[in-house]
């Protein structure tokens, strides 16, 4: 399990900032997988598919979670792991999450939390809380400060 890579949620947001170096400093330096799962297809995008030319918006998801999943592989990097960056194409986000976990046999997800309780919970869901109850593996909640 020591050489296990950990399995990093990203998405640019002071909280997935904050489980990087809480990570860091608490499992120092192991190989980190930093992933952002990017959606299939957003809300705005599913309608203007229905247009006549409409551009791939799953490569273009693609390549911005890439980006975002890049800057956390730095940061990670930066506080002294072993990372590499990393992108998934999946909804739910948590589906994505938990089937990068399984394919690369991370050890821990780490993952920050917005501190959502009752009902605002219910209504925006929790990746956190569904990543955890999906994984079968150990997962690593930072909450908010």
């Amino acid at each position: 399990m020591d050489d296990a890579p950990i399995l990093i949620c990203y998405d640019g947001s002071e909280g997935a900032r904050r489980a990087i170096r809480t990570a860091a400093a608490l499992l120092g330096d192991r190989r980190a997988v930093v992933l952002d799962v990017a959606p299939l297809l957003t809300t705005a995008e599913s309608y203007a598919s229905l247009g006549p030319m409409t551009p791939d918006f799953e490569e273009l998801n693609a390549e911005d979670a890439l980006t975002r999943a890049k800057t956390g592989a730095r940061l990670a990097r930066s506080v002294g792991m072993t990372a590499e960056a990393r992108t998934a194409l999946d909804a739910p986000t948590w589906e994505g999450v938990t089937s990068v976990a399984d394919e690369i046999g991370a050890a821990v997800i780490v993952l920050g939390s917005r501190g959502l309780t009752g009902v605002r919970e219910l209504v925006q869901g929790s990746l956190s809380h569904q990543v955890a109850e999906h994984a079968g593996r150990p997962v690593l909640i930072v909450p908010p400060p």
